[in-house]
């Protein structure tokens, strides 16, 4: 009888576990799922991506769109009332939008506080579910509304806007909801699964989680704010001014797939009275942030300010950019070296995290590898972006423009600096043309600060300063996102391998240091570039995990001493 009674409270506990979120581990989540990289789409002349991305940038371009505040099941609008322009016409306005008070951040709060318990009891696979039906959705129905809105509103060509907001936003919501179901496969040992039966299940944090995303990729936008919700979480998203639009389609796309109201609100606000209302409520479970140093500082203070007050330490995860480099060997390929860095450097305006900033070229290369970098950026069309043949739109606002005409100003008046290219003209769209910046001081700022736009500093070393110069790449800046080598020595490679591995959380041999692929190359780096969490691969998911650790006991205990304690 205790036998039978033992095998049917097990039976009873798993199939009551089952139930449970994410305890144990449903048959269809334990399949082998199949997850590959997103397509990119190539919109040659006379395809059909080609006619339908232009029919849907002229739509666009035709509209206002009106983008409210939506918490839960409501929608606002306040007095402070926004327009989100196009960079490269900045007179032309792509969408309205209006930030949030105090007063309805809060509201939000509270929200998605109450959401969050409700959403993860959601099963695991529903979850997944959801997730992928979302990136269908971004895969057909959306896309070209994706790309476009992308295009028009951060200006991107077309082929740098199916890149972010088609290829690299799918991967992530299908290679998340991948690493989620392999990680909840793995369970604990159980030496006798007939007496114990261990397990582990994931839940979100019990409060919210805020998510601060950047304008330069609407494919982190989409990651920052539902990577979190994926895992059993609720999230307030502040997107960027200057994304607002691909932003909404994206959190319309997630609704349409499911996610329930309350789980994800979109409040657009001022940067400080958001940060400062997340920070002041105890609820605050983490922050999910891509953004500036001193931003991520300042959040990172205000909550140290309040940590007494908070459920749970919140879970801090920030990307910071960088001051990537290319370094040049003296048996680097230079054609290699040349289109490398003219991409690294000044696609999407050098506005990527990752983009190619200062570069390390030795004598015996330097006029070579000049004169083909001013020639082929020469060939580059830069001007609207829904024209095809474009291969820079501009960059993208008044603000970033006149901190690049800063930049340009030093270097014209700096005498150890020569200067190629350096026009930049904002009476139409906020429009810098490549930039190539010739130093003598390693430690100028133009080698050491994060410029983020298309100027590219460069240090001519000796060829017999090899090991000098590697020191300096990682001494002269803070930052440690990404790097890339260019050599055919291989003893070389191995060598600066080594001397840099603390310089960049991605690096690359003889390939530009921009470009990251989710699943291929999980992106982020370490120093003040971030906390180095690896969008793009299994690890960040887990970050957002709050594991719990369960013990099944089918055997109970009814005696109080141990056998040790028993006299002969």
């Amino acid at each position: 009888m205790l036998s039978a009674y033992k095998l049917t409270l097990k039976s009873n506990l798993q199939r009551n576990l089952v139930r449970c979120v994410g305890s144990v581990v449903s048959r269809e989540i334990m399949e082998e799922s199949c997850v590959k990289n997103e397509v990119i789409l190539d919109y040659l002349e006379g395809s059909n991506e080609r006619c339908k991305i232009k029919e849907q940038l002229k739509c666009m371009e035709g509209t206002i769109e009106d983008i409210p505040i939506v918490v839960g099941h409501k929608e606002f609008t306040t007095q402070d009332c926004r327009y989100q322009v196009l960079p490269h016409n900045h007179k032309h306005k792509l969408a309205k939008y209006y930030y949030a008070t105090e007063d309805i951040i809060k509201q939000a709060i509270k929200v998605a506080t109450e959401a969050q318990r409700e959403w993860d009891r959601t099963p695991l696979c529903e979850r997944v579910k959801i997730f992928q039906k979302a990136a269908d959705l971004m895969a057909t129905k959306y896309r070209f509304e994706l790309n476009a809105a992308t295009m028009l509103g951060q200006s991107k060509t077309v082929i740098q806007a199916e890149i972010d907001s088609s290829a690299e936003l799918i991967d992530f919501f299908r290679f998340n909801a991948h690493f989620l179901q392999k990680a909840s496969q793995y369970q604990p040992l159980s030496e006798d699964s007939s007496t114990v039966l261990n397990s582990i299940r994931y839940r979100g944090f019990d409060g919210f989680v805020a998510a601060i995303t950047p304008f330069n990729f609407t494919a982190i936008g989409g990651n920052l704010a539902y990577t979190p919700v994926l895992m059993g979480n609720a999230v307030l998203w502040k997107p960027s001014d200057t994304a607002v639009l691909s932003n909404w389609i994206v959190f319309k796309i997630c609704r349409e797939a499911g996610v329930p109201p309350g789980v994800v609100n979109f409040v657009p606000c001022d940067g400080p009275v958001f940060g400062n209302a997340i920070t002041a409520s105890n609820h605050l479970a983490g922050i999910n942030f891509t953004g500036s140093v001193p931003t991520f500082n300042t959040l990172w203070q205000l909550v140290g300010k309040n940590l007494k007050n908070y459920v749970n330490y919140p879970r801090l995860i920030g990307e910071c950019g960088g001051k990537n480099y290319h370094f040049i060997h003296p048996s680097a390929d230079v054609d290699t070296v040349i289109a490398c860095t003219v991409r690294a450097a000044f696609e999407y305006c050098g506005q990527k995290c990752s983009a190619c900033s200062r570069m390390y070229v030795p004598e015996s290369l330097w006029c070579t590898i000049k004169s083909g970098m001013i020639e082929a950026c020469k060939k580059l069309k830069i001007g609207n972006v829904c024209e095809f043949d474009t291969f820079m739109g501009a960059v993208i606002d008044e603000k970033a423009f006149k901190r690049m005409k800063g930049y340009l100003q030093h270097g014209q008046k700096q005498p150890n600096c020569t200067l190629v290219g350096g026009l930049a003209d904002s009476s139409c769209g906020y429009f810098v043309d490549p930039t190539i910046i010739e130093v003598q001081d390693p430690c100028d700022k133009l080698m050491t600060e994060e410029v983020f736009g298309p100027i590219l500093a460069v240090y001519v070393y000796k060829d017999c300063e090899v090991d000098t110069i590697l020191n300096t790449i990682g001494s002269s800046t803070p930052y440690a996102l990404t790097g890339a080598i260019f050599g055919q020595d291989e003893k070389f490679l191995k060598y600066a391998l080594e001397v840099l591995k603390m310089t960049a959380g991605n690096f690359y041999i003889n390939d530009k240091c921009t470009g990251s692929v989710v699943g291929q190359q999980p992106f982020g780096g370490a120093r003040m570039s971030g906390t180095n969490d690896k969008a793009g691969g299994p690890y960040f998911i887990l970050r957002w995990g709050n594991p719990q650790s369960i013990k099944e006991t089918f055997t109970p205990l009814t005696d109080i001493c141990y056998p040790y304690m028993t006299s002969n």
